[in-house]
């Protein structure tokens, strides 16, 4: 037997043995990293946004759930659509709020949550089940507040998987973006230094985007960095090629996993433009 053999067959072994219960919580810390901080300058970009609670009663947990939000209102025009955003791993909201003023720049009020586990929302470790139903519940928070303006959604990295999810399931949306984001969190895992082990049955939290964004009925917008590290482009390639309807794929040169709107600020615009007729 190969030694590459052997090693694989221990390290699933080795899996197996922690138990299944316990294998899914490595996992989803592993994947979510929660967390009530955020990084740099960050937290001072998001003191002048105000602060929304959105509570419910999760169906996952069986008990009530509250999710910290920021708002951040485009003043410039009253009716500007809304968007929905939806962070990815490690940092908690404001952590993402560089991104949030670009996003407000570009002609959008946004809504920008916490999931469980992180920040201010609910303690607890977070799950994809209860992260598409946090997702869920902003929405229909949404909605209720602003059912005349054009809403959209926007997910970024793992925040990507959740907008597939959402807008795979909703049919009020006007568009869905994405940003650094993949097929599905098997696939994330082969492209990883030790991806070569087969140990995609054992993931618990697949965050399948690819069998879901076929179900979108908006128009997509799929952006990538070139010089992703993270998530390699080809995963946001496949994502958009699963895509059936009106679709746009936006290649940034030289956009890292967390650089790519910045860089590609002007790209984005005219992208928006384009596939969502904005302005």
């Amino acid at each position: 037997m190969k030694r590459w053999t052997v090693l694989a067959a221990a390290a699933l072994a080795a899996l197996v043995a922690v138990g299944c219960g316990s294998l899914d919580e490595r996992q989803r810390a592993w994947i979510f990293q929660p967390s009530d901080s955020s990084w740099g300058y960050s937290a001072e970009m998001a003191r002048s946004m105000s602060h929304e609670w959105i509570a419910f009663d999760s169906e996952v947990t069986g008990e009530p759930a509250r999710l910290h939000a920021l708002w951040a209102e485009n003043k410039a025009h009253r009716d500007a659509p809304v968007l929905l955003y939806l962070h990815g791993a490690r940092w908690n909201v404001e952590g993402s709020s560089p991104r949030i003023r670009r996003l407000q720049d570009m002609g959008f009020s946004v809504l920008a949550i916490d999931y469980r586990g992180f920040g201010k929302s609910s303690p607890g470790l977070p799950s994809e089940a209860t992260a598409y139903e946090d997702a869920r519940a902003a929405w229909r928070w949404l909605a209720a507040k602003y059912p005349q303006r054009q809403r959209f959604i926007f997910g970024h990295s793992l925040g990507g998987a959740v907008a597939i999810d959402l807008a795979s399931q909703v049919e009020d949306e006007r568009g869905t973006i994405v940003e650094a984001t993949f097929t599905s969190i098997p696939d994330v895992a082969s492209t990883m230094k030790f991806g070569w082990l087969p140990i995609g049955p054992l993931i618990t939290q697949r965050f399948d985007s690819a069998s879901k964004v076929a179900r979108i009925g908006s128009p997509l917008l799929v952006v990538h960095g070139d010089n992703d590290n993270l998530i390699a482009i080809e995963l946001g390639r496949r994502l958009y090629e699963a895509a059936t309807g009106t679709k746009r794929f936006l290649q940034v040169e030289g956009g890292s996993h967390h650089s790519t709107m910045a860089i590609g600020f002007d790209q984005y615009r005219q992208a928006l433009a384009e596939v969502f007729s904005l302005r």
